[in-house]
């Protein structure tokens, strides 16, 4: 490896070290409570270090944030080869809980923490590019649904905001620990999510009403 390839090397593991760093400290601590030089301490650099990387701790929360988008998309990867659109909003909403089980901490700050809206607002954006991007598929998919008789003819917008609603509400009670009321192993949360994720699938589905596409708890 040459001098230069070296240099690449090291730059991309100190912008992983500081993006890893500032995910623990936002998780632990809070936005608002963490400082450059909070981040600069538990990497043991300085913090002119860390801003030849970032201009400040919004540049770095902004890249955590498309980091985690771009995780998420790669779960998705398999959803372009589903033809059926029914079955295709169901592979989404495993593959949305199965992103969030294994990245927990960017799930909060995607969907969970108020940083990513506060930011937009001072920058009076209305678009959130990452987000819109996957509204805008889910509803892509829930109106090929409606279409082909899946779901009922309802607003496209009103449904997919209920089938993201209903995910999310999963994800957020296992993310802040309050699925153990109804799950006592916690090995069994992913399963017992994935069950009521069939639930309620196989009850917004018209087409074939009595038919269950997907297993519920009794069938795992």
């Amino acid at each position: 490896m040459g001098i230069q390839e070296r240099k690449e090397k090291q730059k991309l593991e100190i912008r992983k070290l500081i993006l890893d760093a500032s995910m623990k400290l936002f998780v632990e601590e809070g936005f608002e409570n963490v400082t450059i030089r909070r981040i600069a301490d538990l990497i043991e650099y300085s913090p002119t270090t860390v801003y030849l990387y970032f201009k400040d701790k919004d540049e770095i929360f902004t890249s955590l944030h498309d980091i985690g988008f771009q995780k998420m998309q790669e779960f998705n990867r398999n959803l372009a080869s589903i033809q059926n659109p029914f079955l295709r909003l169901h592979k989404m909403g495993e593959n949305y809980l199965h992103f969030g089980m294994e990245n927990p901490e960017y799930y909060s700050l995607m969907f969970i923490d108020s940083e990513p809206m506060k930011k937009l607002a001072l920058e009076g954006c209305d678009e959130w590019k990452p987000g819109d991007g996957a509204i805008q598929r889910l509803k892509e998919t829930v109106i090929e649904c409606i279409e082909k008789g899946y779901l009922e003819k309802e607003d496209p917008l009103l449904v997919s905001l209920s089938i993201w609603s209903f995910v999310h509400g999963l994800m957020s009670l296992a993310i802040r620990e309050r699925m153990e009321k109804f799950v006592t192993q916690k090995e069994m949360l992913l399963p017992v999510m994935m069950s009521s994720l069939n639930w309620f699938v196989n009850n917004i589905e018209t087409r074939g009403k009595k038919q269950k596409y997907f297993p519920l708890g009794d069938d795992l």
